[in-house]
């Protein structure tokens, strides 16, 4: 490919927006090559794999689909050294790069598959890229850093007939799928308010921004790893976690924790996009009771009401909480019983009772909880084989059968229902983000920032991804990339 062609350049595009009712449905997968008898694999049916971010959660993700049996990682791919050291010596005949443009523009006609397993402020770019170069992509969540770039990656999974899956493992469970059978069986009645939380985050959040640069370690390519965001100084304790409550690279804890948490609900309910936000937020105190809001990290704590509107039925209201934050416990709820996991959870009221979950969608119980054992309803949805740890197979076998084939549709989490779920996940944000700037007081060296959007409702036309009623949230739909960085669209 010259270099002209790297990817990243601009390409036609058309609107499209997809939410998939077959992704829970389907038939028990068959293999397709048997006739070589108990393990055999034909040689078609083996996938190349290049991982994009190998080190951390992407080491977990690159030997996921390479356990399937069925896979050879051809291409690993990461800006630090010393975090790829595990995944490099695990497949010695992959061929190593640092910089994920490079590897697909030298070994594009040697792969199949990528997996994504960055920060969240380049998913959306190296997704794109290996997506254009037809290639099936396998992206951790959230999705996206923010609401365009995940509605872009939804319509380029379409354009470009590639095979995607979000890493949020618990769409594989089977507690998913029993949650929406009592549902359509009508054990909870109608759906009035769903309650989700987390005790994360476990990272620094609510900080201003460490004035002390230092010197990145000498493994570690401190430009790429910035890619898409604002070019700054490498500072200590960012890497390799803590990235998580900076805007400029994370989603806070919102991003990282609700595509697992809020999936079960949004995917019982059929939720869509939510027609408005609101939230509070936990703030700091710095100096003498000076309470602190830095709008270049996420706060400590925060409450996101969600509202969909929903056709024929009552507006469904959707609580998020983290920080520690949660709900009032459920009168159902005997009082030695834990709510939810403890940390984590869900619970989704109706017209004619309540149910709960944890992380994840695990241990779904009707509540009182006496009634889980009490009720039994006809099993009607595809259960992904082995569950939750099924989900990197889940992936593979849709990449070898193909897009559009039987294997295809009984994906757990494809950018169909992934890119719809992450855009409710990140109109969280814009609530939490939307301030006004103004230029310091007289005599003052700060510069002032004022949050008004937290005070008010704000109306989302989610066609258009578009607030209506508070321009200064709009700006943190879309955000700009450093220069020399492109969505490539």
């Amino acid at each position: 490919m010259k270099k002209k062609d790297l990817p990243g350049k601009p390409n036609a595009r058309r609107d499209f927006i997809k939410t998939s009712a077959t992704a829970l449905a389907g038939f028990y997968f068959v293999p397709r090559h048997v006739i070589g008898g108990p393990g055999f694999i034909a040689p078609s049916d083996r996938l190349r794999i290049a991982g994009i971010g190998v080190g951390g959660m992407g080491q977990g993700d690159v030997r996921g689909v390479f356990n399937s049996g069925k896979v050879d990682i051809v291409g690993l791919c990461d800006v630090d050294d010393t975090r790829a050291k595990a995944s490099v010596e695990a497949h010695p005949k992959a061929k190593y790069y640092k910089d994920f443009r490079i590897m697909l523009d030298k070994e594009h006609k040697n792969i199949d598959a990528v997996t994504v397993s960055t920060p969240d402020h380049n998913h959306a770019v190296q997704a794109m890229a290996a997506m254009q170069l037809g290639k099936h992509v396998y992206v951790q969540k959230p999705l996206a850093h923010d609401i365009y770039e995940a509605r872009m990656l939804t319509q380029a999974a379409e354009k470009y007939k590639v095979v995607t899956q979000m890493g949020n493992q618990g769409s594989s469970g089977d507690g998913v799928r029993q949650m929406m059978e009592w549902y359509n069986a009508g054990l909870i009645g109608e759906a009035t308010k769903v309650h989700c939380w987390t005790d994360r985050p476990v990272w620094p959040q609510g900080l201003p921004w460490p004035t002390q640069a230092a010197t990145p370690p000498a493994d570690l390519d401190w430009n790429l790893w910035l890619g898409t965001a604002p070019y700054k100084d490498y500072v200590p304790n960012l890497l390799p976690f803590n990235w998580r409550g900076w805007w400029d690279y994370g989603t806070g804890a919102l991003g990282d924790m609700a595509c697992h948490i809020i999936e079960p609900p949004f995917r019982v309910l059929g939720l869509g996009y939510p027609d408005s936000a609101e939230c509070s937020v936990g703030s700091v105190y710095v100096g003498e009771f000076k309470r602190g809001y830095f709008p270049e990290s996420c706060p400590p704590s925060s409450h996101i009401t969600l509202r969909f509107k929903r056709e024929g039925k009552e507006e469904l209201e959707f609580h998020w909480m983290d920080g520690g934050i949660q709900p009032t416990r459920p009168i159902e709820l005997e009082a030695n019983e834990i709510m939810g996991d403890g940390g984590n959870g869900v619970i989704i009221e109706g017209t004619k009772g309540k149910m709960m979950c944890g992380t994840y969608g695990v241990n779904p119980r009707l509540l009182p909880t006496s009634r889980t054992a009490e009720v039994s309803v006809p099993q009607t949805l595809y259960r992904v084989p082995n569950g939750d740890r099924g989900h990197y197979n889940n992936f593979v076998e849709a990449c070898i059968a193909g897009h559009g084939s039987k294997e295809f549709h009984q994906l757990s989490s494809p950018f169909s229902v992934a890119g719809p779920l992450t855009e409710s996940v990140l109109m969280g944000n814009l609530a939490i983000r939307s301030y006004d700037y103004r230029e310091p007081r007289a005599g003052g060296n700060e510069n002032q920032f004022d949050y008004p959007g937290r005070g008010i409702k704000l109306l989302w036309d989610g066609a258009n991804m578009k607030v209506t009623n508070f321009d200064a949230a709009n700006q943190f739909v879309k955000r700009e990339y450093r220069e020399g960085w492109t969505l490539g669209i």
